[in-house]
């Protein structure tokens, strides 16, 4: 297929209780577009974005991952969110993607939010996923990776850069520019998901949840609405839109130092 439909879903979460959330995005998965390929929820999804992740991290193993797998079989979509997770002695932020033919892969947040202290209680990832949704190669990205280029710049092995977070109302503009950004710069797709209302902490969120095409056009914008999203990305248009304006042929190649 030449298009591909993704979902995303904008709404406020329930603090620290990830029964109540489960509950909750099973509720909104009644509202998803059968067209929909895949389903992205926002960060930390199951609890709110927490700096006590021993109060509420499970294990891969655990019922927030399972029911993931168990969503995406049930429905027949791959479904993506990141979870607290414990592994090895530590914590994770972990961006996890379940297929309905029950894959599991996961990708670790690498840029930790010290303002708000994550990197003293989270261990950071080193990895660079790329992920297939049928032609659609889909890169993971977690909140506060989006404000670091070089570590999401395109090295002609993605089409559409994801984004799961709990971005502040404070610094929504900040946002929606950066979005914005990757996506001209990468010449790829980019999806950034938010929540609304306000957590467990006193942090307030604004939505603003919104995709945005190679161009920087964008294609769909949830505004400060809670409910289901989805967006049509064509891949036919994208591969115009590159051969057509082949920036990433003058590129800087690089290494990143792990």
């Amino acid at each position: 297929m030449s298009t591909v439909t993704v979902s995303f879903i904008q709404t406020a979460t329930v603090w620290h209780d990830p029964g109540a959330n489960r509950q909750l995005f099973s509720k909104w998965f009644g509202q998803i577009p059968s067209s929909a390929a895949m389903i992205l929820l926002p960060e930390m999804f199951s609890t709110g974005f927490t700096m006590k992740p021993e109060q509420v991290a499970e294990r891969m193993q655990g019922p927030t991952v399972s029911w993931l797998r168990d969503e995406a079989q049930r429905l027949d979509k791959t479904l993506g969110g990141s979870v607290v997770i414990a592994e090895e002695g530590g914590y994770f932020n972990r961006f996890v993607w379940a297929t309905p033919d029950h894959g599991l892969v996961h990708y670790d947040k690498r840029h930790l939010f010290r303002m708000a202290g994550e990197h003293n209680h989270y261990a950071a990832g080193g990895a660079r996923p790329v992920w297939s949704l049928g032609a659609l190669r889909v890169r993971p990205m977690v909140c506060y990776d989006l404000r670091f280029p070089v570590w999401l710049r395109r090295q002609d092995d993605y089409d559409l850069l994801a984004c799961v977070a709990n971005w502040p109302a404070a610094r929504l503009d900040a946002w929606r520019t950066l979005l914005k950004a990757r996506a001209i710069e990468n010449q790829s797709f980019v999806i950034g998901v938010n929540i609304l209302g306000k957590d467990g902490a006193g942090v307030e969120y604004a939505g603003g949840s919104v995709a945005f095409g190679p161009d920087g056009q964008c294609l769909c914008d949830a505004g400060d609405s809670e409910g289901v999203f989805a967006v049509d990305l064509d891949l036919d248009h994208l591969a115009r839109y590159r051969a057509g304006f082949p920036a990433w042929q003058d590129a800087d190649e690089f290494n990143i130092n792990e």
